[in-house]
């Protein structure tokens, strides 16, 4: 009896030994882990297609990331037409077309031109810059001139195109200028940068004075005639009675004549 005892011990001992080898050898449960975050990234702008803040396209800013365009955005900050730019590009469906004249052509007016305009004259000059239609290059060539824009059109204010194989040409009647490049161009709009700023007519040419009414021809001075040489008129005379008594004292004194002529010769016989 008391060795069957010591067999079923050591047997409890045996199979204790082997669960706790077991136990140690299973691996641990590893935490569970988090679902890793993807984070989109945003589409990189190509060199002709700037990006635009929330999706609206914005002038200003595709000209301030090309660079060299600083006096033109002064202009269409101050004269509110980035503004009507805005609005235009997301209300219109025909687009618009810009050239943007760069600093350098800027630097080619003469000095102090700028500050001499009006503000009205700023506002027409920025406009003069823009066509209210989309325009791609090869569109330039079947295109009608002149070309309208934002200031008007007629007379004062023609901007023609001319399409080369290699080049666009545009003149206004006082500049003449080629495309230099294109700064921006989608399906909406297009600019283009210009070397010499677009001068209207209407602003730069020198306007015909109207003309001065015509003063009435002085009237010549009566010459003032002297008292004495003032001829006082004169009352017609009678003359008709002394006419007659001459002709009875004529008639008498032939008669008497006669009368004595006639006594001597009857005396002389």
């Amino acid at each position: 009896m008391k060795q069957q005892h010591s067999i079923f011990s050591f047997s409890m001992l045996l199979l204790s030994i082997c669960y706790i080898n077991t136990f140690a050898q299973s691996p641990t449960a590893a935490p569970a882990q988090a679902p890793a975050v993807i984070v989109a990234q945003p589409p990189v702008a190509t060199p002709t297609q700037a990006a635009a803040p929330h999706g609206i396209t914005n002038v200003t800013k595709i000209l301030e990331k090309a660079g060299h365009f600083t006096i033109f955005i002064r202009l269409l900050r101050s004269t509110q037409e980035e503004n009507h730019l805005f609005s235009a590009l997301n209300d219109s469906s025909s687009g618009l077309t810009i050239f943007a004249p760069s600093d350098s052509a800027f630097s080619e007016l003469k000095s102090g031109t700028l500050n001499t305009l009006s503000d009205g004259d700023k506002s027409e000059l920025v406009k003069f810059h823009v066509v209210p239609t989309f325009l791609s290059t090869s569109q330039f060539q079947t295109v009608s001139n002149p070309l309208g824009t934002w200031a008007g059109t007629g007379s004062r204010l023609p901007l023609n195109v001319t399409s080369y194989p290699n080049s666009e040409n545009i003149t206004t009647g006082l500049t003449n200028t080629s495309l230099s490049g294109t700064v921006y161009t989608d399906n909406q709009l297009a600019i283009y940068k210009i070397e010499k700023v677009l001068l209207p007519k209407d602003i730069f040419a020198s306007k015909a004075p109207a003309p001065a009414p015509v003063a009435p021809a002085p009237e010549k001075p009566t010459k003032a005639v002297p008292a004495g040489n003032v001829e006082s008129p004169v009352a017609p005379v009678d003359i008709s009675s002394a006419v007659t008594f001459m002709h009875n004292n004529v008639v008498g004194s032939l008669v008497t004549v006669a009368a004595a002529m006639f006594a001597f010769t009857v005396e002389g016989f």
